[in-house]
């Protein structure tokens, strides 16, 4: 109980923090950029948006959510898009509102697929996989970043520039070694070793190479036979989450360039990883509008306003979404319930049958 409310006390703290982040946004933004706004000129943003506009955000959106229910269907074998919409929208809804959401996901997960009929070992493999591939691309967004800014010459001098190719190739390479890693027996093994020596190094007592060898045995059907449909979901889910990116800027006029969108984008996925609120949610919004205003010279207001709309497509509108999707599947089961347990109606007698014979 304790614990329980703890997590409780916590989980409300972190929404108030969220909200008043979100809530100060214009004040904080003048506190780190010196460039006064208003939630008059941010509104005057939103208000310039055509419906058509907004139509297409909501497309997108859509789109990105249709595209991550392929990750979730190539980790668990027999699971349908209908049902890997209703996982994943669920989910995000539950670790949107909680700081530490993700073991709440993570049984909501459990609870939603074994009424499907699913059994505990391909749902433990389910939520490694797609989280293996969620954090690897996570890691790959930054160099991308890095490389995008590199590459339209968005850097100060020679030096910010070679240490930012060698930031980026080393972060590929890093990602290149886990994937190799968990798909080949040689690259295990070296890596494994490799750790080894570090955990020793750093004094820890536990096995790296007994950890990595475990998930390889837990993962190992999936990623050897699916890599290449969950690798393409996942980069279909990014470029349309990029995509509405964009679509927030080209609404607010604060479209920077393609490469400065890119490292925008990046920047925002590493800070939702920031468990200080929900998703991230206030930081996000904060970081934004610093890189945009400061880095690319975008107008205050039109910034904090794509910040803003970018967070309400990829963070709020996910949890009233995912509140009916919840909705509906404990609706559902609850009717599947309902049929199973209630009794089969006997069938008519005749009656002929029951009359004595006539002497």
């Amino acid at each position: 109980m304790k614990n329980k409310w703890l997590q409780i006390a916590l989980s409300a703290v972190s929404l108030a923090l969220a909200v008043t982040l979100v809530v100060y946004l214009p004040q904080i933004v003048q506190a780190l950029t010196g460039k006064p706004v208003s939630w008059t000129e941010i509104g005057a943003e939103f208000a310039g948006m055509s419906p058509w506009t907004i139509a297409l955000m909501a497309a997108v959106w859509l789109a990105s959510l249709l595209a991550y229910t392929f990750v979730l269907t190539n980790s668990l074998p027999g699971l349908n898009n209908l049902q890997g919409l209703t996982l994943n929208a669920a989910g995000s809804a539950v670790s949107n509102l909680l700081p530490f959401g993700g073991a709440a996901g993570v049984a909501l997960t459990f609870a939603m697929a074994r009424s499907w009929g699913f059994g505990n070992r391909p749902i433990v493999v389910m939520t490694l996989v797609s989280g293996v591939w969620n954090t690897m691309f996570r890691f790959v967004l930054p160099a991308l970043g890095i490389i995008a800014l590199l590459m339209a010459g968005e850097v100060p001098n020679p030096t910010v520039a070679r240490a930012g190719w060698v930031g980026a190739v080393s972060i590929l390479v890093l990602v290149a070694v886990v994937a190799a890693a968990l798909y080949w027996d040689r690259a295990a093994a070296l890596l494994g070793r490799a750790l080894d020596r570090l955990v020793r190094l750093a004094r820890l007592r536990f096995s790296a190479s007994e950890s990595l060898e475990k998930l390889r045995k837990d993962t190992a059907g999936i990623v050897k036979t699916r890599w290449a449909g969950l690798s393409a979901s996942m980069i279909a889910f990014l470029a349309l989450q990029w995509l509405i990116m964009i679509c927030c800027m080209w609404a607010t006029g604060a479209y920077p360039g393609l490469a400065q969108s890119i490292a925008v984008f990046a920047l925002s996925r590493v800070l939702t990883a920031v468990l200080v609120t929900p998703s991230g949610a206030g930081l996000m919004e904060g970081g934004v509008v610093l890189l945009l205003t400061t880095a690319f010279n975008v107008d205050t207001a039109a910034a904090t306003a794509t910040a803003l709309l970018f967070g309400f497509w990829t963070y709020t509108v996910e949890i009233p979404f995912g509140g009916l999707a919840l909705g509906a599947w404990a609706l559902l089961g609850r009717n599947r319930r309902n049929r199973r347990e209630r009794p089969s109606p006997r069938p008519p007698s005749n009656p002929h049958t029951n009359m004595e014979t006539q002497p």
